[in-house]
């Protein structure tokens, strides 16, 4: 391979890569409003037997999620985003299995499989960024 095909080659990579991390953070961004918005309900009335620590965290939660979410979603302090919203998933991972005692997977409910995966792609987030299609990239590219 000569270095011609060797810069194709490397060009090539940087699109796919650019497009699997946006792919990636429409995704997250997605999984995260959904979460916010299934919160919602828990300002006006609180289900009966639930601890006042987790309504109080549920209710800071509905907010924190869909801005996290935007954060990441439209490309904005991404890795600064993707790591406040590993902290909330590894609290999730643990309220899951500790609190509730729900093991990785069951066959009845959820388990903490689904944070752990969310969360491995939070890391992706914090490992490379946003890519080429975010805001931060564009401020990178008009301040040098």
């Amino acid at each position: 391979m000569d270095k011609n095909q060797k810069g194709n080659a490397m060009q090539n990579y940087n699109i796919y890569q650019n497009s699997a991390l946006l792919i990636l953070r429409v995704i997250t961004a997605a999984i995260f409003y959904v979460a916010a918005y299934i919160k919602i309900p828990f300002w006006s009335s609180a289900p009966e037997g639930i601890p006042s620590f987790l309504l109080f965290a549920t209710r800071v939660l509905s907010i924190a999620e869909p801005l996290g979410a935007t954060a990441v979603l439209i490309g904005f302090l991404t890795r600064w985003a993707a790591s406040g919203l590993t902290i909330i998933l590894i609290g999730a991972i643990i309220v899951t299995k500790y609190v509730y005692g729900i093991g990785f997977i069951t066959p009845t409910s959820p388990g903490w499989d689904f944070p752990l995966a969310v969360l491995a792609g939070c890391l992706v987030l914090i490992a490379f960024g946003a890519g080429k299609y975010s805001i931060d990239e564009r401020k990178k590219s008009s301040l040098g």
